[in-house]
C-alpha cells in the first residue's frame, strides 16, 4: 500500500477527530451543524476534488477497486438522524460517497453461490458456447489407479473408472480402501473350499439326474419307437419271401425270423424269430422262440408238443405289455410259410420264479393240462418295468388251417 504523504497529515488528523466523535452519541453535531467528514455533500466532495492538485485526484487502483467491491454503508442517514432526534427538522441531501477510509487490509466477502449459468437459457448456442466439465481426480489406491489406466489408457479415464470401482474398494464408512485392505476384501469375498466342494457335488448330481432322465426317455419312449420299426422292417421282408417263394421249411439260424404272431384282443403283430438272445431278437421288438440253444420246445408243426416263446413286457416294443389281459377263449395265432396255426388260451400263471422251466414242458406244470396236445406257453417279465418273475400264459391248439384258404375266422372278425 502507498504511505500517507506529509501533505495529507491535517486530512488525517481531521479523520481521527471524527472517529472520537463518533464513539459518543453526545458529541455528534446538531443537523445542518458540522457534518461528519464521513458523509459529505456530492457538492462539497466534487469541489474538494476540483480545488486539489491533479496528483491528490488521482487515487490508489487498490482502494478504487475496494469502493467498487465493498458496498455503501447505510448504516447511518443524516435526515433520518434527524428525524429520530428532533422530530423532523432541517431536510438535508444524502450523501451519496463516503469519505476514504483508513488504509488497511481489505476484508473481501466471498459471494454467494447463485444459480448455475446456463448458456442456452440467455442467448442462442454458438459454436464456442461449451460448457467445461471438470474430470475429478482418481480416486482409490494406487494399484485403482493402475488397472484403470490400463483400461481406459490414461489418467483421464482412470477418474471414471475409479469411480466405478468405488463400490467394491470403499470401505463400510465410504473411505476408500487400502491396497492391502483391497486385496484382503478380494480374498475375504472369494468362495471358501466348502462352498466349491458342494458346487462341485451339486453340478455332479445334475448331470447325473439329466443323464437318468436321458436314458429313461431312451428306455420308455425311443427304445420302442426303434423296436417298433425294425420288428415290422423283418415282418415285411417275412411276407415278401413267403410270397416269392424264397423261405422253405426246416431248422432255422438263431435270429432268424420264421413266422408272425397275432393276438386280435390286443392288436399285437409281431414276427417270431428263433432264439430267446436279448440283442439279436427280443431288444428289437421281436417274440422269441426257445431253441435248442436255450430250452428245446416243439415247433407249431409238430403233432405234439409244447410251442414257448417269450417277449419283452415294457420297453423294446412291449409285445407282451398286456398279456395279463387275455381271457380263456381268447385266440392266438400263428402264421407260417403254409400254415394258420389257432390257439385258444386257457390259464395263466400271474408269477412264478425265473428259474420254473416246468412251466415250458411238453406238458406244462401249473397250467392244467393232463394229458399231451398242442399247446402255446407265453413267457414275459412279472411285474412292469421290473424282471424279478415270469408271467405265464397258456394256450390249447383249435384249429389249423392252410394259407391257401385264407385267413382263419379269428383274424378276420
Amino acid at each position: 500500500m502507498t504511505a500517507l504523504r506529509p501533505e495529507q497529515d491535517g486530512e488525517a488528523g481531521g479523520f481521527e477527530d471524527a472517529v472520537r466523535r463518533l464513539d459518543d452519541p453526545l458529541n455528534d453535531p446538531l443537523p445542518g451543524q458540522h457534518p461528519s467528514p464521513w458523509f459529505r455533500p456530492s457538492g462539497a466532495q466534487e469541489q474538494e476534488q476540483g480545488a486539489q492538485p491533479e496528483s491528490q485526484q488521482e487515487r490508489p487502483r487498490v482502494e478504487e477497486s475496494k469502493r467498487r467491491i465493498e458496498p455503501e454503508p447505510e448504516w447511518y442517514d443524516p435526515q433520518g438522524y434527524a428525524q429520530d432526534w428532533y422530530g423532523g427538522g432541517t431536510q438535508q441531501q444524502r450523501v451519496s460517497e463516503p469519505v476514504p477510509e483508513p488504509v488497511h487490509a481489505p476484508v473481501r466477502e466471498e459471494p454467494e453461490p447463485g444459480p448455475v449459468r446456463d448458456d442456452e437459457t440467455v442467448a442462442l448456442r454458438t459454436a464456442d458456447t461449451r460448457r467445461i466439465v471438470e474430470t475429478p481426480p482418481a480416486t482409490g489406491g494406487r494399484a485403482a489407479r493402475r488397472r484403470a489406466a490400463k483400461r481406459g489408457g490414461g489418467r483421464h479415464s482412470a477418474a471414471t473408472a475409479t469411480e466405478q470401482e468405488q463400490g467394491s474398494e470403499t470401505g463400510a464408512d465410504g473411505k476408500p480402501l487400502s491396497r492391502v485392505e483391497a486385496r484382503a476384501a478380494a480374498r475375504a469375498a472369494k468362495p471358501g473350499a466348502g462352498v466349491i466342494a458342494s458346487r462341485a457335488v451339486g453340478e455332479v448330481f445334475i448331470s447325473i439326474g439329466v443323464l437318468m432322465l436321458l436314458f429313461v426317455t431312451y428306455q420308455l419312449w425311443w427304445s420302442n419307437i426303434r423296436a417298433h420299426d425294425i420288428a415290422g422292417s423283418a415282418r415285411h421282408s417275412l411276407e415278401d419271401e413267403w410270397a416269392n417263394g424264397e423261405r422253405k421249411p426246416g431248422a432255422f439260424e438263431p435270429g432268424q425270423g420264421f413266422a408272425i404272431l397275432y393276438i386280435p384282443k390286443l392288436d399285437v403283430v409281431v414276427p417270431i424269430a428263433e432264439g430267446i438272445s436279448k440283442p439279436q431278437v427280443l431288444d428289437k421288438g421281436m417274440v422269441g422262440h426257445y431253441d435248442k440253444d436255450s430250452i428245446p420246445t416243439a415247433m407249431p408243426d409238430a403233432k405234439q408238443g409244447n410251442f414257448a416263446v417269450a417277449g419283452h413286457r415294457n420297453t423294446h416294443g412291449e409285445p407282451f405289455r398286456f398279456i395279463n389281459r387275455l381271457e380263456p377263449g381268447d385266440p392266438i395265432v400263428v402264421e407260417t410259410q403254409d400254415k394258420y396255426y389257432v390257439y385258444k388260451m386257457a390259464s395263466i400263471l400271474p408269477q412264478t420264479m425265473p428259474s420254473n422251466t416246468a412251466v415250458l414242458n411238453p406238458i406244462p406244470a401249473d397250467s392244467g393240462f393232463t394229458k399231451p396236445g398242442r399247446y402255446i406257453t407265453l413267457t414275459t417279465c412279472t411285474p412292469e418295468f421290473t424282471s424279478t418273475y415270469r408271467m405265464i400264459v397258456w394256450g390249447k391248439m383249435v384249429e389249423e388251417r392252410p394259407r391257401s384258404k385264407g385267413k382263419p375266422d379269428a383274424l378276420v372278425e
